[in-house]
């Protein structure tokens, strides 16, 4: 046991002495400004690639299996329409927004583990471009396996837990290269392939069933506008940017380990845990 908590005190050392919770607001800030652009734009490549009966099709039975008591359905399926109505002329500026998101990132980790970088901004943005560009296998991937797992949750009972898990196999199998990404470019370093994949997949396992909650926290009957003079509308936009914050946080706690872990197996000291500063 004692090992163990040495063990653990030892891979996420990177995070002593770091103010994890600001760190987690910032990239939630640069999240909340890009998430929209980023899904109207995978939306839009993936309508370009398959076509938009097609994306219609495989999204149209998880609409309707997912939980309306905060009105999450209306909000994908307008997302999904806006996306696939997207002309070049809006998908291109919505690029620039969708970017921020890269450059949040590294921002958020260079601070961490390298303070001072030049151009850090820039450079997450162009790490974030072969993800977009990607957007489209990686959506399409993930709505080939909605129509079964949607299919299951409607069903009740046994088959709701089954569609729930393989659900969460899908949303993991798509993260997992999205995760091992950000870890191994859009944060500054290259850590060894071998860390920044185990961890990386362990850190979008966790991610995937942090998603699920969130969508088991829509099926709560909650009246959100409660703490805003009865605004919903405030409520709900404070609630998705307390899940994204939560997860910016699990996000960051497996750089820490992909980064500690990395310095560790390439015994690199001017990356140790012990050369971070505090």
């Amino acid at each position: 046991m004692l090992r163990a908590r040495q063990a653990l005190t030892t891979l996420f050392r990177p995070l002593r002495g770091r103010d994890v919770a600001l760190h987690a607001a910032a990239i939630t800030f640069y999240s909340g400004i890009a998430v929209i652009p980023v899904a109207l734009l995978a939306v839009w490549l993936t309508g370009l690639v398959v076509g938009a009966e097609r994306v219609h099709r495989l999204t149209g039975r998880t609409i309707g299996a997912l939980p309306d008591e905060i009105g999450a359905s209306h909000a994908l399926a307008a997302l999904i329409d806006a996306g696939l109505a997207l002309t070049p002329m809006f998908a291109l500026a919505s690029l620039l927004p969708a970017t921020l998101y890269g450059e949040g990132l590294r921002r958020a980790f260079a601070s961490l583990s390298r303070p001072g970088e030049r151009l850090v901004g820039w450079r997450g943005r162009l790490l974030w471009l072969p993800l977009l560009a990607a957007a489209p296998a990686l959506l399409l991937s993930l709505l080939l396996a909605l129509p079964t797992t949607s299919r299951l949750w409607l069903r009740g009972g046994w088959w709701s837990v089954l569609g729930v898990v393989l659900s969460f196999l899908a949303v993991w199998l798509v993260l997992t290269p999205v995760v091992i990404w950000v870890f191994r470019y859009v944060a500054p370093g290259r850590p060894p392939w071998l860390t920044t994949t185990l961890i990386g997949s362990f850190t979008a396992a966790n991610l995937s069933g942090f998603l699920h909650g969130a969508v088991l926290f829509t099926s709560l009957p909650l009246d959100l506008g409660v703490p805003f003079g009865g605004l919903t509308e405030v409520g709900a936009v404070v609630a998705i940017g307390l899940w994204l914050y939560l997860f910016h946080v699990v996000l960051l706690t497996g750089f820490a380990a992909t980064r500690t872990a990395g310095s560790l197996l390439s015994d690199d000291p001017a990356s140790s845990p012990s050369a971070t500063p505090r």
